[in-house]
């Protein structure tokens, strides 16, 4: 087996690392996202930016974006799971970096 170029080794180094990266996706996209956009949305501190899980909001009521929430985690991890190793990695990558990021804001929002 020829050995890894620089770009390689970084997927192979993150391959070894999805349970962890599933992980954050759970804590931060999952309950992190969730909770502080439910206290943000329930005190009135904050309003759903995404169109989508506005108008779902706006019409059937916080359970929506908990369904909503579920809905995306589970596509999320369906299109993980079609996809090859070692690149199917991105996906918990990308959702744990939106979902930490997303978290923060959030925080941020509620505090201010």
């Amino acid at each position: 087996m020829p050995p890894l170029d620089g770009h390689e080794s970084g997927i192979a180094w993150l391959a070894a690392r999805e349970r962890g990266l599933w992980l954050v996706v759970l804590l931060g996209y999952g309950l992190g996202d969730l909770g502080t956009t439910l206290v943000g949305l329930s005190t009135g501190r904050a309003a759903e930016a995404g169109p989508l899980a506005a108008g779902l909001v706006t019409e059937f009521g916080l359970p929506a974006l908990v369904a909503l929430k579920l809905t995306s985690l589970a596509t999320f991890y369906l299109a993980w799971r079609l996809l090859v190793r070692p690149f199917r990695v991105a996906v918990p990558l990308a959702v744990a970096g939106v979902g930490v990021v997303v978290t923060v804001w959030n925080v941020v929002v509620l505090l201010t």
